[in-house]
C-alpha cells in the first residue's frame, strides 16, 4: 500500500524553529535534525502504523533529539499527513525550551 505524505503549514513552521534553533546551539546541528526528520517521514511511509497516542493521532519519537512527529493515516486517500514536529524539551507552560 503506498502512501502520499502531507506536511501541514504548521508542522513546516515547527521544522524551520527547530532548524533555526539547533543552528544556533552548533553550526551544522541544524541540517543534522532536518536529515533525522527525512529519514523519519521515510520510515512513517514504509510503515505507517506506529502506536496511536490519542484520537486517531500516531507519534513517533525521534532518537537523536528530542522531538515527536505527530502525523494521522487517512487510508481511503492513502495519505499520511503530518501535523507537527512537536520539541519534546519544551515546557508546555513557557513554550521555551529548557
Amino acid at each position: 500500500m503506498e502512501f502520499k505524505l502531507k506536511i501541514e503549514p504548521l508542522a513546516s513552521v515547527d521544522i524551520q524553529e527547530q532548524i533555526k534553533y539547533y543552528n544556533s546551539k552548533q553550526k551544522g546541528l541544524g541540517k543534522k535534525f532536518h536529515t533525522e526528520v527525512k529519514t523519519y517521514f521515510k520510515a512513517i511511509l514504509q510503515t505507517p502504523f506506529y502506536g496511536i497516542k490519542y484520537d486517531d493521532i500516531h507519534c513517533l519519537p525521534l532518537k537523536k533529539f528530542p522531538a515527536m512527529i505527530h502525523y494521522n493515516v487517512n487510508e481511503n486517500h492513502k495519505t499520511i499527513t503530518i501535523r507537527a514536529v512537536i520539541n519534546t524539551a519544551k515546557d508546555p507552560d513557557t513554550n521555551w525550551i529548557k
